[in-house]
């Protein structure tokens, strides 16, 4: 019988030990976290959503990273998009303004300032006996030429928007990067489109043929005077 009774007890005897449990299966790992995902061990992937490969959003590939975008959000080689070039050459820009809202806005600015300044004109000339009224045509289209120049300078440059841009809820921006035309462009833009109608006969002529050059324009709508700035109109509400 003494070599029946257990010797140093079961928990020292090996043999008398159950076998250990079989682990529970494990689940498959995150697919980013095997070799090849952007967030594991391996080397990255060179697939079109992730990683450093062509076309993810850590490259310059069309869909993401340092080369997407149209003139508002693309990289630093061209305005129009990434290095292998944008199919769309709106992308990244706010919507363009609409060409009738654009009309509406020039008509509302030309009132501002023509009603005025023709009533200060008129209310001069009719005393001066020397003016005809020939004279007095051509002076008081002169004066609001200039007047509307510099009315439409001070506004570009200053907040992007005339009086009239405002009401109808666009306004004027650089094509680059969309900031407002500080400075020169502003200025430029102004003066391409009044200062030419100072000019008798072939200062309409041209006035009318750029106003009338954004409604075949494309992919901009841009007037000539917007391209002599390199700016568009654009809406402020989507």
């Amino acid at each position: 019988m003494s070599h029946d009774q257990p010797r140093g007890g079961d928990a020292d005897d090996p043999f008398a030990k159950r076998p250990p449990e079989p682990e529970p299966p494990q689940p498959p790992p995150y697919p980013g976290a095997g070799a090849g995902g952007p967030a594991g061990g391996g080397p990255p992937s060179g697939g079109p959503y992730g990683g450093a490969g062509t076309g993810g959003p850590q490259d310059g590939g069309p869909y993401g990273g340092t080369g997407a975008g149209g003139p508002y959000g693309g990289g630093p080689e061209s305005p129009y998009g990434g290095q292998y070039g944008a199919a769309d050459p709106l992308a990244g820009m706010p919507p363009l303004a609409n060409r009738f809202r654009r009309l509406i806005a020039r008509i509302v600015d030309g009132l501002i300032v023509s009603v005025p300044v023709s009533a200060v004109f008129w209310g001069i000339a009719w005393r001066s006996d020397p003016w005809d009224d020939q004279s007095r045509s051509t002076g008081l289209s002169i004066i609001v030429s200039l007047v509307y120049f510099l009315y439409e300078g001070l506004m570009l440059t200053t907040r992007g928007q005339t009086l009239g841009k405002m009401l109808m809820k666009i306004r004027v921006a650089m094509l680059d990067n969309g900031a407002i035309p500080e400075g020169r462009p502003g200025w430029t833009r102004a003066a391409v489109y009044s200062l030419p109608q100072i000019v008798p006969c072939c200062g309409f002529v041209f006035w009318l043929v750029n106003v009338l050059w954004c409604t075949w324009d494309q992919p901009y709508h841009q007037c000539i005077h917007d391209k002599a700035a390199k700016t568009v109109v654009v809406s402020t509400v989507e």
